[in-house]
């Protein structure tokens, strides 16, 4: 595993220089600012995560308004008693994609970040909370608790709220594999301890967040 500097030298050169990487590089949200996002935003992006997923993004987002509509807003506690008449109700709606097993989807996630607010005052609190030395943790409890937001599909959705967190594309798994750390996309416990590992040494040498390694492993590979 080389240097974080290397690899950064490499994403530059692909890029067009330092200054040119700087440009795309992301920032992600302070804790405060986490704090305040609320709830219903939170189910908001994850229900959007979820219908993109295998789906045009385009699409999606062309319909959003209607989304919002058709969800009364998303309000974690409305949705949270999601109702089999909401479902059918939903699947006759022409207004959003009519995929059953993605609209039940909003009542677990809702009712899942019930939970995160019930514990933790909000949902944006409870994901203040993981430092970034606890990356694979916050990962594998998305995936393990929220409906539909495994793998790559929850780590967007971290990523689009602002959470300092990484996604691991295609392109950050080659850097990845390149670089020594795993041998291919890790899942086992030993992979992701691997992954912790490598992330809070490059943190440590960089001094950036992980969505800035995150992407800055991407674009040395592209």
């Amino acid at each position: 595993m080389r240097p974080f500097p290397e690899i950064e030298a490499d994403a530059a050169a692909r890029k067009g220089g330092a200054a040119a990487l700087e440009k795309l590089l992301a920032r992600p949200k302070s804790a405060a600012a986490l704090k305040k996002i609320p709830d219903d935003r939170w189910l908001a992006e994850a229900t959007r995560c979820v219908f993109q997923a295998g789906f045009s993004w385009k699409v999606i987002d062309a319909k959003w308004d209607g989304f919002e509509a058709a969800f009364e807003g998303f309000d974690v506690g409305r949705w949270s008693l999601m109702s089999d008449e909401d479902v059918d109700r939903l699947l006759k709606d022409e207004r959003i994609i009519r995929n059953g097993a993605k609209i039940a989807s909003v009542g677990a996630n809702a009712a899942w970040m019930a939970g995160l607010r019930a514990d933790h005052g909000s949902v944006g609190a409870c994901f203040a909370g993981f430092g970034p030395e606890r990356q694979v943790e916050l990962m594998e409890a998305v995936k393990k608790d929220a409906a539909r937001l495994g793998g790559r599909s929850g780590q967007v959705f971290l990523r689009r709220m602002g959470v300092d967190s990484v996604v691991l594309s295609d392109h950050v798994v080659a850097a990845l594999v390149r670089e020594g750390v795993v041998d291919k996309a890790p899942t086992s416990k030993k992979a992701l301890a691997a992954l912790q590992g490598a992330l809070d040494d490059w943190r440590g040498e960089s001094g950036r967040p992980l969505t800035q390694i995150s992407q800055i492993l991407a674009y040395s590979v592209d």
